[in-house]
């Protein structure tokens, strides 16, 4: 179901476009940073418990 947008729709739809796109821009860093720092935490970790 697609509201009418009128002379608007360009402008609402490009609106939802790119609010979509940096949200899944801003997931994917998230995620890509979360994974370095489990993979950095681990290393630290293995250097306190080896001495």
């Amino acid at each position: 179901m697609m509201p009418e947008l009128g002379k608007y729709a360009d402008a609402v739809l490009s609106s939802y476009a790119v609010s979509i796109a940096l949200i899944v821009v801003l997931v994917a860093l998230s995620i890509r940073r979360s994974r370095k720092l489990k993979v950095e935490l681990a290393a630290i970790e293995e250097r306190v418990k080896h001495g």
